[in-house]
C-alpha cells in the first residue's frame, strides 16, 4: 500500500513543486521590473534546473523501459 501511494504521490508533488517554482520566478520578474527579455532570461536560466530534472526522468524511464 505504501509503495503504491509513493508511486502516485511523488510525481504529483514534484510537479506541484515545479509549478510553484515557476510562480516564484514569475513573481521575481514582476517585482524586479525585468521586462519581457529579463523575464524570458529568468525563466531560461532558473528553469534550466527543472528542465534537467525532467530530462533525467525521461532518460531513466527510457533506459528502464527498454531494459538497456
Amino acid at each position: 500500500m505504501q509503495q503504491a501511494f509513493e508511486t502516485w504521490i511523488t510525481p504529483i508533488m514534484v510537479g506541484g513543486l515545479m509549478i510553484f517554482m515557476c510562480f516564484i520566478i514569475w513573481d521575481l520578474a514582476k517585482k524586479s521590473n525585468a521586462g519581457k527579455f529579463g523575464t524570458i532570461m529568468l525563466f531560461v536560466v532558473l528553469g534550466a534546473g527543472m528542465l534537467g530534472y525532467v530530462i533525467k526522468v525521461v532518460i531513466t524511464w527510457l533506459i528502464e523501459g527498454r531494459g538497456v
